[in-house]
């Protein structure tokens, strides 16, 4: 058969979410990012879930605020996103200390994020507290279709990433299934 088993408190290394993502805040004095590979799409309008905490410094913020910007880092900003993951925004300005462009957003006080290859807007519409799941709902999206990186990373959830390959295209199977437009 060739499998052996897995240790149960690894099996989520079998399924992380989508790309490792980038959410911004402004606490109305200063802004701030955070990284997360916890989320996930809800539906097509776009409804997105991310699973954070009181532990992480942004989250008061998104909860005052109701309000952040998910930015999707293409792979060029691998090692600076991690990094930023590993420093609290209570003590720096990480806008600064890892050399990123805040932009103005429309419909939010948090910025954009310059060098990402698209961020999404959002407001908060729901907090499930015994989960520490926050639902957000896109009011806005963005992308720098000139980016020539746009390979998005992927966290495996063991300290280890990958990074997409190839482009598989299933269209024609999922027609009946794909929102008009998409």
């Amino acid at each position: 058969m060739g499998m052996i088993e897995l240790p149960l408190k690894k099996a989520f290394t079998l399924i992380e979410p989508g790309p490792v993502i980038l959410v911004t805040t402004n606490d109305g004095r200063k802004n701030n990012i955070m990284t997360i590979s916890w989320h996930m799409v809800n539906d097509f309008t776009p409804r997105i879930a991310l699973t954070t905490g009181a532990w992480n410094h942004s989250f008061e913020t998104i909860i005052k605020t109701k309000e952040c910007v998910i930015c999707v880092p293409a792979v060029d900003l691998a090692e600076k996103t991690v990094r930023i993951g590993t420093v609290s925004g209570k003590e720096s300005d990480k806008f600064k200390e890892f050399g990123l462009t805040p932009l103005p957003a429309e419909t939010v006080r948090a910025p954009l994020i310059a060098e990402c290859l698209g961020c999404i807007e959002c407001r908060l519409v729901e907090y499930i507290e015994a989960y520490d799941i926050l639902i957000l709902e896109g009011q806005k999206a963005w992308i720098d279709e000139k980016r020539e990186g746009r390979r998005m990373f992927h966290a495996i959830g063991d300290g280890t990433f990958v990074a997409e390959g190839e482009l598989y295209d299933f269209r024609s199977l999922m027609e009946n299934k794909l929102p008009e437009g998409v």
